[in-house]
């Protein structure tokens, strides 16, 4: 990615302050870890599938700074991220139109508004909801776990690997079921791999979902 967002004191300012915020909301990490894992699946996931080392980069740009709206509020928060990006890149060496692509594709990220309406979308969603895993929980006392905590912290292993020959993208998870179940993965993210399905198709691609020994390709065990 290029240095100058990853190194930019403003920029990591605006990622750690956001995550703050939701820090007090109780939300997992959303912090420079979460960003950078997510910058990391996209770019993989477009490299992956062929595309350009200009849309790569582009695509690890959108992934760096999609959370930063969470600063303002955690509702509508892909649409201020959207907008704060334009004020933070417009003074680098970025053309409008690059600009007008990262803001675009963070401006969809989210299931609750957005859709795939790029590349570089929709490998942004797909990385973003297949980021899971046992380190974003913050609380230490297990006993204190929400549903939310509980499904991350039960997820010891995940990897994320796009076949271009089967036209597949399979997101494979070892889930600890002594912390959570396989059910309660897929009562809270039912939604957002419903989500990463409708961006796996805008690719050419079919999303699957592995936990354990269960595969899921659109919702049918296989």
């Amino acid at each position: 990615m290029d240095t100058k967002i990853i190194e930019d004191k403003n920029i990591i300012k605006y990622i750690q302050e956001a995550d703050k915020v939701l820090s007090e909301m109780k939300f997992t990490e959303h912090n420079l870890a979460h960003v950078t894992k997510v910058a990391q699946l996209s770019s993989y996931i477009l490299s992956e599938l062929g595309y350009s080392a200009y849309d790569i980069d582009l695509v690890k740009i959108a992934s760096y700074l999609h959370d930063i709206g969470n600063i303002i509020n955690r509702n509508g928060h892909p649409h201020f991220s959207a907008l704060l990006i334009h004020d933070l890149l417009h003074d680098k060496d970025f053309t409008l139109e690059e600009i007008f692509k990262i803001m675009s594709a963070v401006g969809n990220h989210d299931e609750s508004s957005g859709k795939p309406i790029s590349p570089i979308s929709a490998a942004l969603i797909i990385a973003d909801k297949s980021d899971v895993r046992r380190s974003r929980v913050r609380k230490l006392d297990i006993n204190q776990f929400d549903i939310h905590d509980r499904v991350n912290y039960s997820v010891d292993k995940s990897e994320l690997i796009v076949n271009k020959d089967e036209k597949t993208i399979l997101l494979k998870l070892n889930l600890d079921t002594k912390y959570s179940s396989i059910m309660e993965y897929l009562t809270i993210f039912s939604t957002r791999m419903e989500f990463c399905e409708e961006a796996a198709e805008y690719l050419g691609m079919k999303f699957g979902l592995q936990i354990n020994d269960i595969t899921l390709f659109g919702g049918k065990s296989i």
